[in-house]
């Protein structure tokens, strides 16, 4: 339930998430305060702790991409209409979402300038100009950025019209060489959403009707959110020599020929951030992942009637914790444990440390894990203060490892292997999860799909096996295709 003060909804109370996953989901953003809404229709404000989420994602991501040999740099947000034109395959697949500057104050500008809904047109503009060599390539270079898309239906984190990003965009002197690319940061984007976002995804190759505009092949990696829907969740593409006719990118290769440059991009936004909120959060609030929670662990002082020892104690122990490097900090406002506890429950703070009168008498601290219920096997325990390091060490990784294995037994009871035609279309109605065909990768077949069903298909992979016939329309299969609707 919520209300509304000033124009800003106030969430009351979380409804119950497999009533309503979309409801349960914006209240969970709004009361854990991850985001605001933003006087702007579509857009939203990241308050901190939201910004947390983002920053842990984008540190270890960021550290991914160096250690395979990229560079940050920074482009403009504003790109010429004449740029933006000369990739038309592009231009076409994003014009209803551009937003378009038209004024500079109170002159109306000789061209428009677009604002950025991604920036190949730009970049491959300037990567003309710094290559002339095939000494020049490769070039890797990743930017974290902002950019607009004019979104008709919004939701914080999955869909807004302004949103955060990284972008990597590359050059190579040889299509192997951009394949290789392609598919080391899809495998780069799939094992940060297992091992840190402690999401589960597929992976795999776009079909030509949900590929990227221009590239030769695009690949992703798919989550499965626990409404039935498929959320892509990151995206890798082979741009072949497209973008790099279109905008010049050329090069003398060793056998002195001028060649043009094969090209990449990748990205992932913070869309990753909406997957795992929806994927992990209980009717309590957020299950946050320890790799990527804000804050690892809160201390929570329990006073009793004329013993405030907790406090002070409680202080000195997140100061300790802080020192080794955990994202730790203790609760000393002037509300009650019991309080105290339901917010940091609510907020999906992996670890609970409480620490009362008997607790400092006694020597020993309680921890207490997010991902487990009242009263369930190892949800709190009782641990020697001197041994809370190792083992707050270990409870966080029992956290981390805990929230994948469900999320995992999640995806399983949402993947179906079909070979019946109507059990395939009423799978796909029904929003069952990834419903997994033999395909003839035909545009019609898909179209013919979506059009019955609404679901599309998320990611291709090689047959295994003889090649029997489509499932859909019985031509000759070509493919195992996983289908499902998304968002």
């Amino acid at each position: 339930m919520s209300d509304t003060s000033n124009g800003s909804p106030v969430v009351k109370e979380i409804p119950p998430k497999e009533a309503d996953l979309s409801a349960w989901y914006t209240a969970v953003c709004l009361k854990a305060e991850l985001v605001s809404y933003a006087p702007v229709r579509g857009c939203v404000v990241l308050r901190p702790y939201g910004y947390g989420l983002w920053e842990n994602l984008q540190r270890d991501l960021d550290l991914r991409f160096k250690a395979t040999g990229h560079e940050n740099a920074y482009f403009p947000l504003l790109i010429p209409e004449s740029l933006l034109i000369r990739e038309a395959e592009h231009v076409e697949g994003f014009a209803p979402e551009v937003a378009w500057v038209t004024h500079g104050g109170q002159e109306k500008l000789s061209e428009r300038l677009a604002i950025r809904p991604t920036s190949e047109a730009m970049i491959g503009t300037m990567y003309a100009q710094w290559v002339h060599s095939h000494r020049d390539l490769p070039i890797l270079i990743n930017q974290w950025a902002n950019v607009v898309r004019w979104e008709k239906a919004t939701r914080p984190f999955l869909r807004t019209m302004e949103f955060l990003w990284q972008e990597g965009h590359t050059a190579h002197a040889s299509a192997a060489q951009a394949r290789e690319e392609t598919l080391r940061m899809l495998d780069v984007y799939r094992d940060f959403a297992e091992t840190v976002a402690a999401v589960p995804v597929i992976s795999g190759v776009k079909s030509a009707g949900e590929r990227f505009p221009g590239a030769v092949e695009t690949y992703s990696i798919e989550a499965m959110m626990p409404d039935g829907k498929a959320l892509q969740s990151a995206t890798s593409h082979d741009l072949g020599q497209n973008f790099a006719r279109a905008y010049g990118i050329s090069f003398t290769d060793v056998d002195q020929q001028i060649k043009f440059a094969y090209t990449t991009s990748w990205g992932m936004s913070w869309r990753m951030l909406g997957a795992m909120i929806m994927t992990h959060g209980d009717d309590r609030g957020l299950r946050l992942p320890p790799k990527l929670a804000p804050l690892e662990a809160v201390v929570v002082p329990i006073v009793r009637a004329g013993d405030d020892r907790a406090v002070a104690s409680a202080r000195e122990l997140a100061a300790h914790l802080q020192a080794q490097g955990r994202r730790v900090k203790a609760d000393d406002r002037d509300e009650s444990p019991g309080w105290k506890f339901t917010e940091w429950e609510m907020r999906g703070v992996p670890v609970r440390i409480e620490l009362g009168p008997k607790d400092l008498d006694a020597g020993t601290v309680v921890l207490v894990r997010r991902d487990k219920n009242k009263g369930e096997e190892g949800a709190k325990t009782v641990v020697a203060r001197a041994a809370l390091s190792g083992a707050l060490s270990a409870a966080l990784d029992a956290v981390q490892a805990a929230l994948y294995e469900q999320a995992q037994g999640q995806l399983a009871r949402r993947r179906y292997l079909v070979q019946e035609r109507d059990e395939f279309l009423a799978r796909c109605r029904n929003r069952d999860g990834f419903i997994e065909i033999a395909w003839c990768d035909r545009p019609e077949c898909e179209a013919q799909v979506k059009a019955e069903t609404t679901a599309t298909s998320r990611v291709l992979m090689p047959l295994e096996g003889e090649s029997p016939a489509c499932v859909v329309c019985a031509q000759p299969a070509r493919v195992r295709a996983c289908f499902a609707q998304s968002y």
